[in-house]
């Protein structure tokens, strides 16, 4: 299941994302959109899991506080 994850830190690495994820099950994949000029994060990513652990993560982290910011979790 592939998961858009959207209003994520500008700072914040791929394996940040990917850690975010783990207690829900294995990540397959995460990856930060970026800017192909400026190479800077544009807010959002995609990550990749199991379809069970996609629905348990998004029923958890869906409009949760982190970082000062309300993350939009959804399947892709």
């Amino acid at each position: 299941m592939k998961l858009y994850v959207g209003n994520i830190i500008y700072n914040m690495t791929e394996a940040e994302l990917s850690d975010m994820f783990t207690p829900y099950g294995k990540v397959l994949n995460a990856h930060i959109i970026t800017d192909q000029h400026t190479r800077q994060s544009k807010n959002m990513g995609y990550v990749k899991m199991g379809r069970k652990q996609g629905m348990l993560a998004i029923a958890a982290l869906h409009d949760m506080y982190v970082n000062k910011r309300h993350l939009v979790v959804r399947e892709a």
